[in-house]
């Protein structure tokens, strides 16, 4: 079992913080800050720069410290909080990735909360500094936190579209 968890926070955690490099960096195929910032503007979201570096900086060091089993709810936390949002970003694409649908943050979400039910394993940061196994009134607060701070960011940073034009025709164009 604790092979399978240092597998499952190795993937999940580097792929998230991959994702966070490409937020801000040139690095792993992103187009640097000022293209991470033109995405989040393009998916319709207010603060520009600054959410750009948010996010990046979120799902760099939520995914580092899930590789590394480190403060794992809160890694988890974070990492479901962001992947939450950018389900929100994907779900007028429906379910499925190959329609650019919100499945590949579904599954990052799904691994994260996993990771909270489950613990780090006996081959992490948390089981080393005896922080593991954590509370299960910390696993429940984790699981609910994270996915709401995601619909928060949401609601607070989205800007609402012209009236009577839905997600799906302000992305068509």
């Amino acid at each position: 079992m604790d092979t399978g968890l240092l597998v499952l926070r190795w993937v999940v955690g580097l792929l998230i913080a991959g994702h966070g490099v490409q937020k801000v960096s040139f690095r792993l195929g992103g187009n640097g800050l000022a293209g991470g910032t033109e995405e989040f503007r393009r998916d319709g979201f207010r603060g520009g720069r600054l959410t750009a570096l948010v996010a990046g900086g979120s799902q760099l060091g939520a995914g580092l410290f899930l590789a590394a089993g480190l403060l794992t709810p809160l890694a988890a936390m974070a990492a479901m909080g962001v992947m939450t949002v950018a389900g929100t970003v994907k779900r007028h694409n429906g379910l499925w990735v190959q329609n650019d649908g919100y499945e590949y943050p579904l599954v990052l979400v799904g691994a994260a909360a996993v990771l909270v039910l489950t613990g780090p394993g006996r081959w992490s940061a948390d089981h080393a500094m005896g922080l593991s196994p954590w509370p299960s009134w910390v696993q429940a607060a984790t699981l609910v936190a994270g996915p709401a701070s995601g619909l928060l960011t949401r609601a607070v940073l989205h800007r609402p579209y012209a009236a009577g034009r839905s997600d799906h025709a302000r992305a068509a164009g």
